[in-house]
């Protein structure tokens, strides 16, 4: 009774801690939402007062996402190196760089410039992204998807609150002091919150033996994660998804104007594009902890089947019957509902399979499948361009979902089901942590 009483007040402690953990971090990833999600309302004044090519600016965003998501590994390995220090340093880091970044664009004359400020940016955004997401998979074994899902979730919607301030400050005082003002206003919070993070600590956090989906009972280092054909399945898997979400992500605006509708104030006096870009980052961001407490519920894999199904109706619909203002607002909702949980899935999936004590650097390596599906974004381009419209580009997306949906149920859940077989069969089985 005693002993007891005594381990109530410190498992008390730790709950409430590791909740302030996962706030902390949401409210830094959502700093961080506009380097991705509020770039297309900037490419549009660019393009004008420089007389640039769209298809060369958003040579930019590629170069963002590739950088925001090739050295996530290399940080999340300094992360788990350093130890109860490594979230505070890299997430400080991350959030000077992307001020940093924000900063350069404020001043760039020339491409060249623009390009290392968007470097420079995705770098910062990735040191962030990567330990938020790491740390919550470590603090939330038992509730890993919605946790995930939750910090994810502050990168995609995020932006929401911001989407009216940036486009009423690009009109009033132009685009370049907008991303000056907003470097200093992101990159601050990030800096400051920073230090409040740390890991777990042994036995701080609850065991994972009650969950409901599939978990590895030992951990992976980065090294084993790499000869994994699961990994790799799962990696080709995320390019493929997340390239059709990036293809609608920063075209945003050109597929709007290409339809005629970005101007048509629909409700509020909002015009179109500015609507559609509020509802998409709730639906992106609330996709996310949706998605992630399903997979929670009934398994990674038949999450993935249903969200990645719908994904490819959404983009079919984007392309056939979003041609009206009302109907593209709520097509492009649809859309990125089936596209942001991926952010919780694939992190989730990976921690289940490989183990917690690697998971800053092996959610890490997954995430830098973002950074390959980057440069299908200026492909979309060329393909919207050879055809005439915009819908071959729907309907390679459709299809890149549904081959997603054929992997995740006939090869990975048969291979994880087998690699659990196998588990329970050794006779050595060390936890994780």
């Amino acid at each position: 009774m005693t002993a007891t009483a005594a381990s109530a007040p410190s498992q008390s402690i730790s709950n409430s801690f590791r909740w302030t953990q996962l706030i902390v971090g949401i409210i830094c990833m959502a700093m961080m939402a506009n380097l991705q999600y509020g770039w297309t309302f900037f490419v549009p004044p660019m393009a004008k007062a420089h007389n640039w090519e769209i298809a060369s600016i958003q040579v930019a965003f590629s170069l963002f996402i590739a950088f925001e998501t090739w050295l996530t590994p290399v940080q999340g390995f300094f992360v788990d190196w350093m130890g109860p220090r490594g979230p505070k340093v890299m997430v400080a880091i991350g959030g000077v760089f992307a001020a940093a970044g924000w900063l350069i664009n404020s001043y760039a004359n020339s491409l060249e410039v623009l390009y290392v400020g968007a470097i420079l940016s995705g770098m910062g955004a990735g040191g962030v992204y990567a330990t938020c997401v790491g740390n919550a998979v470590r603090w939330f074994p038992d509730r890993r998807g919605l946790a995930v899902g939750l910090t994810a979730a502050g990168f995609g919607a995020g932006a929401a609150l911001t989407v009216i301030p940036i486009q009423k400050m690009i009109a009033s005082i132009g685009y370049a002091d907008t991303f000056f003002w907003f470097a200093l206003f992101q990159g601050g919070i990030v800096f400051v919150l920073a230090w409040l993070l740390r890991p777990p600590l042994p036995g701080e956090v609850p065991t994972a033996s009650a969950v409901k989906v599939l978990q590895s009972k030992t951990s992976s280092n980065p090294a084993q994660v790499l000869r994994s054909p699961l990994f790799w399945i799962l990696y080709l898997m995320f390019i493929a998804v997340s390239a059709s979400g990036l293809m609608v992500t920063a075209q945003l605006s050109i597929i709007a104007k290409d339809y005629g509708v970005a101007q048509t104030i629909l409700l509020f006096g909002l015009p179109t594009l500015t609507l559609a870009g509020v509802i998409d980052s709730v639906c992106n961001g609330g996709a996310r902890p949706f998605f992630g407490w399903v997979s929670d519920q009934i398994g990674r894999e038949y999450t993935m089947a249903i969200a990645f199904t719908l994904g490819a109706a959404a983009y079919w619909l984007l392309g056939t019957a979003g041609t009206t203002p009302w109907a593209f607002v709520i097509c492009a909702a649809i859309v990125f509902f089936t596209w942001g949980e991926i952010f919780s899935l694939f992190p989730s999936t990976t921690t289940d399979i490989f183990g917690p004590q690697y998971a800053t650097t092996n959610t890490a390596l997954m995430y830098s499948a973002k950074g390959v599906s980057a440069f299908v974004v200026p492909l979309a381009n060329i393909l919207k361009v050879h055809t005439g419209s915009w819908h071959a580009v729907f309907v390679v997306a459709s299809v890149m979902n549904l081959l997603v949906v054929a992997a995740a149920l006939f090869v990975i859940r048969p291979m994880r089901l087998s690699a659990k077989a196998a588990e329970k069969d050794s006779p050595v089985a060390q936890p994780a942590e």
